[in-house]
């Protein structure tokens, strides 16, 4: 007998009732915290020229809310399932402070443009709104620099535009992380410098143009846009411009430095002259009345003429321009390098390799030299020159095959030259993500696993030589592994923490993206085979980490390792493997062998990770072919990948 559909005041319906109730409270709650969060905004703006432009926010009645539905009750709103989802505040006379941080409490903002306001200063902090897709600020007032970090924890925008302001400075090096950026509308700014070296091929709307202190080659990944995205600007060459880049008119290295040296050589100048009158007025003293001449004592010789009053005079003006000169030049670390000079530095042709977190990268031919690379880092300067030339010659003393030797340095309190060899091949990030703009071939899996194993050994050596450092290299990635012509990988940018501005450091270096940093503030002896496990993910997959680096929805942070996560094991052949390797069936079981390792060594939670020893010995096992030892695998699960970890936990190996 069918059962009798509920009384009204059955447990059932009371319970359907309670769940109608709590979600009318929920949305209430969330209209109004979006309706407070909107009035606290709208008090830190200045509306006197335009009173009616913000009139009816929080008017009271039916639009004391801000959303009904899809519908918005408030000017310039946009919204979506009662939620405010956008701002178009254009054209209305606005000016003042933007509050971001009361934009902080409407929850699913995901648009925000102020266009065509009177806005003036710097940019508002709009990282803090880290949720964000589209940002609109064109025509206004903004003006002065934009860090380059500016945009790093905002990887969800597509569409950037800060068109006919008054910005000045580099582009931020930031833009070049958004990988789903669609839209980036900059003209009419006062940018300077070289472009970032854009890679993303999702970019549909791009406009540099009227910044005309711009200059070098356009990136190759720009080259598909229509010329007018770069035009009033003389400094620039290559496609699409018809221009081609001239290589005997590309910027020399000592433009590069040329600026830096010569506040050095005019402060020499004037502490020469300086010396000289004091000489003088001391002689012209001494020859008018002998009586008041004064030998200097010893401390103050060893002081130096720059601490004195003129009219005492120094006998030590020699020793400072000596150490004035001595600063002047390149500090070599290794005894088989070919010297050379700052002058031949300065004089040779410059071609830019390209913009990172850190500075620019040059390559420089010098004349009848080798062909050198120049990276130029700013983030260095709170740290002392005795410190830096230390460490420089520690890191210096490294020596191995899979790393790519410092040749020398050049040190100034406000910038640092770090100079290696040219390796010709380029970045593995190039040979994984832009080989068919620079038309080579596609890494098969051999080479890729030669290119694991050697990054393994190049780690295994850092742990080993630099056994104080947490991180021996810190700042693991694709672009910081260089390809030799025999596909031997050497690591690059290795150990620079200690001499990383510590705040640069946090916000730019691969190691402060970790899970043990994100969770718990810190990091670890592990950090650096975290960031191994996603370099062999990016190797094995071809997929670029950071498209995959965010935050879900309960607020925990994902990365490259949580998608494969995320695919059934037995999809991992079809799904996660880069089809660019080739066909490869009779190396499936040792590709997977190599994926369980990558995953184990992102273990989110370090103490059950890989160490780099374990992890080390574990890829040498790993061979090109299925079969090719007879010899047992501990690879086959994740609990066979633990039985392993724990017998090395026992041998109480540490580095």
């Amino acid at each position: 007998m069918a059962k009798p559909f509920p009384s009204s005041s059955s447990p059932a319906t009371g319970f359907i009732i309670l769940i109608v109730i709590s979600l009318e409270i929920i949305v209430s709650c969330s209209a109004s915290t979006d309706a407070d969060a909107l009035l606290k905004f709208k008090s830190s703006l200045d509306i006197s020229s335009n009173n009616d432009a913000l009139g009816n926010w929080g008017s009271g009645g039916s639009s004391s809310s801000p959303c009904s539905g899809n519908k918005a009750n408030w000017v310039g709103i946009l919204c979506e399932k009662g939620n405010v989802w956008g701002l178009k505040l254009e054209s209305m006379g606005l000016k003042g402070n933007i509050d971001i941080e009361s934009l902080e409490g409407v929850p699913h903002l995901r648009t925000l443009s102020l266009m065509n306001n009177e806005f003036e200063g710097s940019l508002p902090d709009i990282k803090r709104l880290g949720a964000l897709k589209s940002l609109y600020l064109s025509r206004n007032h903004f003006s002065g620099n934009i860090p380059g970090y500016f945009f790093s924890n905002m990887l969800s925008l597509k569409k950037v535009h800060l068109a006919n302001n008054e910005l000045e400075g580099q582009i931020p090096w930031s833009l070049v992380e958004l990988h789903r950026l669609l839209e980036l509308r900059l003209e009419g700014n006062k940018f300077s410098g070289q472009i970032p070296n854009f890679q993303q091929n999702t970019i549909k709307a791009f406009n540099l143009s009227n910044n005309d202190q711009l200059h070098g080659q356009i990136p190759p990944a720009l080259s598909r846009l229509d010329p007018s995205s770069f035009s009033g600007i003389e400094g620039l060459c290559g496609a699409p411009l018809n221009k081609p880049c001239n290589a005997s008119k590309v910027p020399s290295i000592g433009s590069i430095i040329m600026v830096s040296i010569a506040v050095t050589l005019a402060l020499l100048a004037i502490g020469a002259g300086i010396v000289i009158l004091s000489r003088c007025n001391q002689s012209s003293s001494n020859n008018e009345d002998p009586a008041h001449g004064k030998s200097p004592s010893a401390n103050e010789q060893d002081q130096g003429a720059g601490v004195k009053s003129p009219d005492r005079g120094s006998s030590n003006g020699s020793v400072t321009g000596k150490r004035s000169a001595d600063s002047a030049k390149l500090s070599f670390v290794r005894e088989d390098s070919e010297r050379f000079d700052l002058s031949d530095l300065l004089k040779a042709s410059a071609e830019i390799l390209g913009s990172g977190c850190f500075g620019s990268s040059y390559k420089a031919a010098l004349t009848n030299g080798p062909v050198m690379v120049v990276k130029r880092f700013k983030q260095m300067n709170n740290v002392d020159r005795e410190e830096f030339q230390e460490h420089m010659r520690r890191i210096g003393r490294l020596k191995h095959t899979n790393l790519l030797p410092l040749v020398a340095y050049y040190y100034k309190k406000e910038e640092k030259l770090l100079i290696t060899d040219y390796i010709e091949k380029g970045s593995l990030a190039v040979h994984l993500h832009g080989h068919k703009a620079v038309g080579q071939p596609a890494l098969d899996w051999p080479a890729r696993l030669k290119i694991v194993k050697g990054v393994g050994k190049g780690l295994r050596y850092l742990y080993s030589e630099l056994p104080s450092l947490i991180t021996p290299h810190g700042h693991l990635k694709s672009s910081n592994v260089l390809i030799k012509a025999n596909y031997e990988p050497l690591l690059s940018d290795y150990g620079l923490i200690p001499v990383v501005n510590q705040e640069h450091a946090h916000e730019l270096m691969v190691a402060y993206k970790s899970p043990e940093y994100s969770q718990q503030g810190r990091i670890t002896k592990k950090t650096d085979v975290w960031s191994f496990g996603l370099l062999i993910l990016e190797i094995l997959s071809g997929q670029f980490p950071a498209n995959f680096l965010h935050q879900n929805k309960s607020g925990e942070e994902e990365d490259l390792a949580s998608w494969v996560k995320s695919i059934p094991e037995k999809e991992w052949n079809t799904r996660v493997f880069d089809k660019e390797m080739g066909p490869n069936k009779s190396s499936e079981g040792e590709m997977m062998k190599l994926l369980r390792i990558a995953m184990a060594c992102c273990e989110s939670d370090f103490e059950k990770r890989l160490d780099l020893r374990e992890a080390v010995e574990k890829i040498d096992e790993v061979k090109e072919k299925d079969g090719d030892e007879d010899f047992y695998s501990s690879y086959a699960s994740e609990a066979d990948i633990r039985s392993s970890r724990g017998l090395s936990d026992e041998l109480n190996f540490t580095m």
